[in-house]
């Protein structure tokens, strides 16, 4: 419990120290910063994108052939009892 309360403690004066002796800051972000953080969010949301369709027409095809599969066994049994 003391130990709680030392770490209690510490956060709680820091947590102070920053919140009243903190600077307030004018800044400025630069339009070609932005626009470099808008083209590497639109990246990797292609990037991805393109995974999830690659990957989509594998377990697609997967499915095909187990169809088809099963079409020609059922096809086959169809034979077999006539």
């Amino acid at each position: 419990m003391k130990k709680f309360l030392k770490v209690f403690k510490f956060m709680y004066f820091f947590t102070c120290f920053f919140v009243l002796l903190g600077n307030t800051s004018f800044a400025y972000i630069d339009p070609s910063a932005v626009t470099y953080i808008i083209q590497a969010v639109a990246g990797v949301c292609i990037a991805i994108g393109a995974a999830c369709t690659v990957y989509r027409h594998k377990i697609m095809k997967f499915f095909r052939k187990m169809k088809k599969k099963h079409n020609k066994k059922k096809d086959a049994d169809k034979e077999q009892e006539v």
